[in-house]
């Protein structure tokens, strides 16, 4: 039985966990977990990158104690660190949620269509994206990227402080937006348009493909890390327990990404018009769309915070549920709600006062309009799934912290009209692990590994327009 490290960092935390699979059953340890907030340096909002690999070694300290074979990385997508020729920071990792990129994306769409670049590369464009940061550091840093010589996403980054080997991993490279999805390698026809310097594009490699060892700092043993899917929705999803072929998820945290599996990415006028997009997958495509997710209940929860007030995420929910319902909408997506300063219930209330709607009155009714709102941007995006897919998804599969939210599943049901089956919340650590499992020999492929998170996990239904209201069983 072998046992694998994994770092998983999310919007709000990073964490170490030793998991393994031993009697046919997946097992995990959390064994260290860390705050992964971005801080302000000066104007900028970054990563907090050096208390970040100092928790790292902490935790690489405590796995010592249970033995471990191999390690694997994931993070969110689109952000990186810029390094040059002697492996050190040109550029430390910047936050996607930085202002650095405001306009920057009207700015190339005067010379390059944003269809054009969608039917280009796949890749639904959005300022986020890893190009439109580049052009941010051309535009207002171009000494930065004069002296660079590599650009590490963040999984590659740590993997690299920790190995001293540099590689870019597939998945999260096509969040960059400058992938050829034909290739599967950098569109440097592409990159060149851009004024980018090809010398920062690095070698592409598949998950499962050694990334390099440990250093011998950490230990005496030969230990290989190993590129997992290292976008985490791209392991998310490798966690999907669906034993068919064809399936539609929500991997819901910050981000609620819908979407489907793929052989082959989709890339024509139909799916831009639905704004899909095609990111890398665990041998083949995360075909889905970009949806601003619990993020809205995050930020109403910093923000009374922040006043004094504490409220959690199940205080949010029983608020929610104790509105009338219907009382406005919001456009989730709305660039007026991805700013991380702010009031979000204030931005829900001019929102709403902007398109005309009946204002909310509480807290109660600001929560209600954004679960509702959520859901119903759920059950349009599925439509729209299952048109450019020629496919009707009897269920959803709704994994991530969301599917511990028993009221948006439930108004997802009934906004979908299909079974919502709930869980794992954990579901980006376990597809992390289950890939490198995978690797080493521990479990066979993906259908037996989605067999085996269907058999262990507790998974929950919900379903739609029951007498009841409530709809779980």
């Amino acid at each position: 039985m072998k046992k694998v490290l994994i770092f998983d960092f999310g919007a709000s935390s990073g964490r170490a966990l030793i998991c393994s699979y031993e009697n046919k059953s997946f097992c995990s340890t959390e064994i260290h977990r860390f705050a992964n907030t971005p801080v302000n340096s000066g104007k900028t909002l970054c990563w907090n990158i050096d208390m970040i690999l100092k928790e790292v070694d902490k935790a690489i300290d405590k796995a010592e104690d249970y033995g471990f074979d191999a390690v694997s990385i994931d993070t969110w997508g689109v952000d990186f660190a810029l390094l040059d020729q002697n492996g050190e920071y040109v550029q430390k990792p910047v936050n996607y949620r930085d202002k650095r990129t405001d306009g920057i994306p009207e700015e190339l769409f005067d010379t390059m269509p944003e269809k054009e670049l969608y039917l280009r590369t796949g890749i639904k464009q959005m300022q986020i994206n890893t190009m439109y940061q580049l052009l941010a550091i051309k535009k207002y840093n171009p000494e930065a990227l004069s002296s660079a010589c590599h650009m590490l996403m963040m999984p590659d980054l740590i993997a690299y402080e920790l190995t001293g080997a540099m590689a870019n991993e597939y998945t999260n490279a096509t969040t960059t937006g400058l992938i050829d999805p034909k290739t599967k390698n950098w569109d440097f026809e592409l990159i060149e348009k851009l004024g980018l310097p090809k010398r920062i594009f690095g070698k592409i490699i598949m998950p499962g493909e050694q990334i390099g060892c440990l250093k011998a700092k950490y230990t005496d043993k030969e230990i290989p890390v190993f590129a997992c899917p290292s976008h985490d929705t791209a392991s998310a999803i490798v966690a999907v327990p669906s034993t068919e072929k064809k399936f539609a998820y929500i991997s819901c945290g910050t981000w609620a990404l819908f979407g489907t599996e793929l052989k082959e990415p989709v890339i024509n006028d139909l799916s831009f018009e639905g704004e899909f997009t095609n990111e890398g997958g665990f041998g083949g495509t995360a075909f889905l769309k970009n949806i601003s997710g619990t993020w809205f209940l995050q930020e109403c929860i910093r923000h009374f915070n922040a006043n004094g007030e504490v409220f959690t995420f199940n205080d949010m929910e029983a608020f929610a549920r104790s509105a009338p319902p219907f009382i406005a909408k919001i456009n989730p997506n709305d660039p007026m709600f991805m700013d991380k300063n702010g009031d979000m219930p204030k931005k829900v209330l001019e929102y709403c006062e902007k398109t005309g709607q009946t204002r909310p009155k509480s807290l109660a009714q600001t929560l209600r309009i954004i679960y509702e709102s959520l859901a119903a941007e759920f059950a349009a995006t599925l439509e729209a799934l299952e048109k450019v897919t020629d496919y009707t998804y009897p269920a959803v599969y709704i994994f991530g912290g969301g599917s511990k939210d028993s009221f948006l599943c439930q108004l997802t049901a009934d906004a979908t009209g299909r079974t919502v089956i709930a869980g794992p919340t954990e579901a980006t650590a376990i597809g992390n692990a289950m890939s490198t499992l995978i690797t080493l020999g521990e479990i066979k492929d993906i259908a037996e590994a989605r067999a085996i998170v269907k058999r262990g996990a507790q998974l929950k239904e919900f379903l739609p327009n029951l007498a009841d209201g409530d709809g779980r069983r």
